[in-house]
């Protein structure tokens, strides 16, 4: 569809007088071309001014208004440079004053001088090369960090699965070996890197008594490997996180330690999730502020979206997302479930439960069913 032809469309949608079109058509065929029309999951053929006309449809006339001002106002979108941004961090933000405070403790060099003095250097090019980086999932785009970080960090110490096979963990170790001429070498520090949270429990949660998430799934795996077969440091990094996922993270982290502690029997360092961008405590919506689209994720909503995945977070009906984390967020590859359902949520076909059928602004890409 033509831009100006989904403007006009929209126009008619909204009830605008010409003044009002006028205005909002500027900033939104902007604001499509600068960021949304880079949203990966859109359908062939569709961007997201026509997108935006076919979700604006599913409301009545008289909340129609309340669904635009959500977009115009409060939804934020983290565009594909953003996150390569965000990416390309890592390294100086997260690993660089590791292996200055690695290289001080062990040479005592000071800070200023660790790329001068001789052991320092050596120090910190070993430690460098026994730092492995392990994705989370696809969203962390540890390709692009590689490449980025092209001729600082091998090939063979960037893993883009957090549970390597033994062939990969062979040969991991044996470039390893081979870099540093230490023919019993292992990885002295581990990086685990995942794109976003918004509740922090996919990373870690207790469930019926045990502890589970993708962090006591690598530690499990990693205790039965030899990549780090004496004590390691760990380092987990999130691109993205909310206050919510940080708070709950910091508490999650302390009791699977306390009540499993074989399971970090090798991990000599307190773990400290860090964040490459961390949204205020401002960004969910807020029942009070907010409270006209609130009302819209209560009544336009379809039961049917609801899994057995979807009740871990603890909250049953999802208007507000998973966990009730009342985000406006889009991230260019995927929607977050933790963002409000009006946002991905799709009636599927034959699954209809009620009360309304919905469509979504955003497609999700469902990484569980």
């Amino acid at each position: 569809m033509k831009t100006n032809t989904a403007l006009r469309l929209l126009a008619g949608v909204m009830d605008w007088t010409d003044e009002e079109a006028r205005e909002e058509f500027r900033w939104m065929d902007l604001m499509a071309r600068l960021k949304y029309d880079g949203y990966r999951e859109f359908l062939a053929g569709m961007r997201f001014l026509e997108s935006l006309v076919a979700w604006l449809q599913q409301f009545s006339q008289s909340d129609r208004a309340a669904a635009y001002a959500f977009v115009r106002k409060r939804l934020v979108f983290v565009s594909p440079a953003e996150r390569q941004r965000l990416v390309e961090l890592l390294y100086s933000t997260v690993v660089w004053p590791v292996l200055v405070k690695s290289a001080m403790q062990s040479t005592s060099a000071k800070s200023w001088e660790v790329l001068v003095n001789d052991a320092a250097r050596q120090h910190m090019q070993r430690d460098l090369r026994s730092t492995l980086f392990l994705a989370l999932s696809d969203g962390a785009r540890l390709d692009a960090f590689r490449h980025a970080n092209a001729g600082r960090i091998s090939n063979e110490q960037v893993v883009v699965t957090v549970e390597p096979s033994d062939d990969k963990c062979n040969d991991l170790l044996e470039e390893l070996r081979k870099d540093v001429s230490d023919p019993v070498a292992v990885f002295r520090r581990i990086v685990l890197v995942d794109d976003f949270t918004a509740s922090g429990t996919s990373l870690v949660r207790s469930e019926s008594g045990k502890w589970k998430g993708k962090l006591p799934k690598f530690l499990r795996a990693i205790n039965r490997v030899k990549l780090a077969s004496g004590p390691f440091e760990l380092l987990v990094h999130h691109l993205i996180g909310t206050p919510k996922a940080r708070d709950h993270l910091a508490a999650a982290i302390d009791g699977c330690r306390a009540s499993e502690p074989n399971l970090w029997a090798k991990v000599e360092n307190a773990v400290v999730p860090s964040f490459g961008l961390l949204y205020p405590e401002t960004l969910p919506l807020d029942a009070t502020t907010d409270s006209d689209f609130v009302a819209l994720t209560q009544a336009y909503y379809d039961a049917g979206i609801e899994t057995s995945h979807t009740l871990k977070g603890g909250v049953k009906h999802l208007g507000l997302g998973y966990a009730g984390c009342a985000l406006p967020l889009v991230l260019d590859h995927n929607t977050p479930n933790n963002s409000v359902a009006l946002l991905w949520a799709e009636t599927e076909v034959g699954k209809y439960v009620g009360p309304r059928q919905v469509r979504p602004l955003f497609r999700r890409r469902q990484r569980h069913s």
